[in-house]
Order: C-alpha cells, then sequence, then structure tokens
C-alpha cells in the first residue's frame, strides 16, 4: 500500500528548491488565506492588486501556520519556519506539481474559449461512475485557483479534472506545466480576452499549447467548432480525436438521432443508450460528447456515461431556466463573447414561444480594438430575427449602436441602454409576463441583477429547471 503523502520540511524544501528550513516539520496542508488557514498549514504569502499575503503573516501564524513561503528580503514578524523564494505565485505552483507527482494521479486538463466549466461538471459526472474524481470548484480556473485544486484534492482520487482559463499569452503553458495533465479536452476556440490575446489567432495559439503540453503518450479530443480546430489540433498533437456533431467530427464521437425538447435541450443516443440533457443548446451537446469522449478513452461504460451526464444541472448563470409565474428565462449570463452569443441567438430562435421572445443582451467585455465591429455584429444578428423585442444593455452596446445609425431600426422592438437599471425599466413597460426572455452577457454587465425584479413581479411561486452557456 502506498504510504500517505506528508508535507514534510525536506519535501518542502524539494518543490521549491529553497534553502534548509524546517526539515523536521510536518504541515498538515497549504494555505493562501488567513480565513481559512487550518492547525499545521504551510501559508503561501501571495501578493495581489488588492492584497499583499505578506501583510498577514503575524495572523497566519497565530492561527496556527507552521512555516510561511515569503519573498526573497521579506521581513517575517513572527518566529516560524521561513521558505525564501523569488516569487510566490510560482512556488505555490511548485508546490502543487509536486504533489501531483508524488500521487501520481490521472489528470485532464480541460480549457476553451466557452463550455470549460460545462464540460468539467459534464466529465466529472461522467468519471464518478467508475472513479474517484475530484474537479476544479467554481472557475478556480487561474494560477491560483489551478494549484490549489491540486492542493485540495483527496489522496484517493484516481482522476483529477482541472480547468484551465486564461486571458493574456503563456498562460496555459504555466498552468500546464504545474498540472502535467494526461490528457486534454479543448472545448472550442472563439474571439475572446482580445484585450490580452489581441486575435483570434492569438487565441488559438494559448488554447493549443494545452495539446503542446501532453506526454508523448498522451491523448487529447477537441471540438469540432471553429471548423479549423481539427486540423490545427492534430498539428499540434497528433493523437487527437475530433468529438462533435459535424462530418468533421470521428464517428465514434458523434451523438445519433439528436432532437431538441421544447424546452431547447436535447435528447441522443451515445452507443445505443439515450441521453437526455438537462443543459439546453447545441453547445451543451458538443460539452456532452466531449465529456463522453474522455469518459470513454478512461474505460467508463458508455450506459454509466450516458446515465450520469444526463442528470448534470446548468451551472449558475451559464444556461439555467427559471420560471416567474407564467415568464419563462433563459439565464446565461456568466460570460459572452461573438461565438456564444450567436449561440444564445440560435437557442432562443429554436425554442418555441406562444407569447414572443425577448432577447436581453449585455455587452460582451475584454475584446479590445475588436469591441465596436463585434458589437455591430451582434446587433445586427439579433435585429433581423422574429423577436418582440431586442434590448442591448451596456456601453459598448450603445457604442456600436450610435456608429451604426439609422441602419439598425427596425422599428422600436430594438432598443439600446447604458445600464440594468434602465433595461429593467423598459421590460416592466414591454413584457406581458408570459414571454420567453433570454438573459445573455458578460460578467461584468451582471444581468443576474434583473431576476429579483422580474420575479417580484410576475412570479407568485418559482421553479428552477436545470439550475446550478463559460463558460
Amino acid at each position: 500500500m502506498k504510504p500517505a503523502f506528508r508535507w514534510t520540511g525536506a519535501a518542502v524544501r524539494e518543490a521549491l528548491d529553497s534553502a534548509p528550513s524546517g526539515d523536521e516539520l510536518t504541515f498538515s496542508g497549504v494555505s493562501t488565506d488567513t480565513r481559512s488557514l487550518a492547525e499545521g498549514d504551510l501559508f503561501v504569502a501571495l501578493r495581489g492588486p488588492r492584497f499583499d499575503g505578506h501583510d498577514f503573516l503575524e495572523e497566519a501564524v497565530s492561527s496556527g501556520a507552521s512555516g510561511v513561503v515569503v519573498e526573497e528580503g521579506s521581513e517575517v514578524p513572527v518566529r516560524t519556519a521561513v521558505f525564501e523564494v523569488p516569487d510566490t505565485l510560482v512556488a505555490l505552483g511548485r508546490l502543487a506539481r509536486f504533489r501531483r507527482r508524488s500521487l501520481g494521479w490521472t489528470v485532464v486538463g480541460i480549457t476553451g474559449s466557452a463550455g470549460k466549466t460545462t464540460a468539467k461538471d459534464l466529465l466529472r459526472a461522467a468519471l464518478s461512475r467508475s472513479f474517484s474524481v475530484h474537479a476544479t470548484r467554481g472557475n478556480r480556473n487561474n494560477r491560483v485557483g489551478l494549484p490549489l485544486t491540486l492542493l485540495e484534492a483527496p489522496e484517493e482520487s484516481q482522476v483529477v479534472v482541472a480547468e484551465m482559463g486564461t486571458n493574456e499569452p503563456g498562460e496555459i503553458e504555466i498552468l500546464t506545466a504545474i498540472a502535467e495533465p494526461d490528457l486534454a479536452l479543448l472545448t472550442t476556440v472563439g474571439e475572446v480576452h482580445l484585450e490580452g490575446l489581441e486575435s483570434r489567432e492569438g487565441v488559438f495559439l494559448e488554447k493549443l499549447a494545452l495539446l503542446s503540453g501532453l506526454p508523448e503518450d498522451g491523448w487529447a479530443v477537441v471540438g469540432d467548432d471553429p471548423a479549423d480546430l481539427p486540423v490545427r489540433a492534430r498539428g499540434v498533437f497528433s493523437s487527437t480525436v475530433v468529438a462533435g456533431l459535424s462530418p468533421a467530427a470521428d464517428p465514434r464521437y458523434r451523438p445519433d438521432e439528436l432532437e431538441m425538447r421544447s424546452d431547447g435541450c436535447y435528447r441522443f443516443l451515445w452507443r445505443g443508450n439515450s441521453v437526455g440533457l438537462l443543459i439546453p443548446g447545441l453547445p451543451a451537446v458538443r460539452n456532452a460528447v466531449l465529456a463522453l469522449a474522455v469518459a470513454d478513452r478512461l474505460g467508463v461504460p458508455s450506459a454509466k456515461a450516458a446515465e450520469a451526464i444526463g442528470g448534470v444541472p446548468a451551472p449558475p448563470l451559464r444556461g439555467e431556466t427559471r420560471h416567474f409565474g407564467r415568464l419563462t428565462v433563459l439565464v446565461d449570463c456568466y460570460n459572452a463573447n461573438p461565438q456564444n452569443m450567436r449561440a444564445a441567438l440560435e437557442l432562443l430562435s429554436a425554442v418555441p414561444a406562444e407569447k414572443g421572445k425577448v432577447a436581453v443582451l449585455g455587452s460582451m467585455l475584454e475584446l479590445g480594438a475588436a469591441s465596436e465591429s463585434h458589437h455591430q455584429e451582434i446587433i445586427a444578428d439579433a435585429a433581423r430575427r422574429s423577436f418582440q423585442l431586442v434590448l442591448f444593455v451596456g456601453e459598448d452596446f450603445v457604442r456600436a449602436a450610435t456608429s451604426l445609425g439609422e441602419d439598425v431600426k427596425p422599428a422600436s422592438r430594438v432598443r439600446t441602454v447604458a445600464s440594468t437599471e434602465e433595461a429593467l425599466n423598459i421590460l416592466e413597460e414591454e413584457l406581458s409576463g408570459e414571454e420567453l426572455l433570454l438573459l445573455k452577457g458578460s460578467r461584468g454587465i451582471a444581468l443576474e441583477r434583473l431576476l429579483p425584479h422580474l420575479e417580484e413581479k410576475w412570479s407568485s411561486s418559482t421553479q428552477h429547471h436545470g439550475s446550478g452557456g463559460e463558460a
């Protein structure tokens, strides 16, 4: 039986390649937050834009920390074991990688311009039928969150599903070097985080870095959207399969008998097994098939995997369907980019609604110099659809609509406002309370602030379906 992993002083020193300190000590875990620090933890003092962990060293020790990791030259005001490093953020990643190597889990890395969290939740469910699985909690997918995912994973885990996000060049490469994934899942590539990644090509290069970091005996599965993703992925890593809905997907990884139900969720067959998703839209189908492909690779029986993903609800704000009286609201306002904004509009168009459809679209943030043109494209797309009302919310849409001028005026059913407060006033005037309403926008626009008001006005009893689309 493999001995239990222990954070000894010697192990910490090996992980950090630091000078000897506290070799005789044993640490109960690793913490970056004095509010959740446990007795005997090793405290890593991170520096951030709004805080500096070095300011909390005394508090950490008084809360039970048995040692601290600090940047070289820092003054430590208390007597404790000290590990000095050039950069504590890098040190956190090294500690996580050391534990990952010591425990030998199978690690699945997930990235993509949209759908990461949904794919992670679906994959965790599918794998849990055959393995002990630990997965990223919430959206802890950056240079702090990913190491914490590895550091908090139970030792008995067999598979760790690690979500990886990025908004600047080189971040996926760093995260991949920390997690050292055996398998990769790449959902899609679209025009997101362009302020940091600059262009679609920049996004492609960043996302494909996950595949570049796989071992020779590794394996990758990618989606079939956009059309050039399969070819580019295989150019980076030859052991790549494609899962999806188009002929570009490998036949073994395409669903059969796909059909949409009246709520916008899909049902399909997977290896002869019926799958009924609780998450609406075609992107959810693609994410489901990606998850099923990974589960298949790891030996999960198809029937078990299919049954498991059929019970996964939409993550909060990422495809929930809420009912306020007779008003149905599609809540998809955790993030937004041109690709998933168009998908949301397609979903709203496809779902049947007797009393009319309303789209409330919030600005798409972090699109850099291309922001205005992308917002204008979405305005044109939404305006041509036969919706009862299209309401654009946010300064980015205001600027884009102003530049378009009269070209975007298919009567009064298209409105543009700067704030959610203005949007609420229009909705209270225009809604009858029996429509199908879409809320789609970037997290910074916070369209979910409309929900309590809609509930108060239209609902005597609220039901949530598919509640917990980055996604």
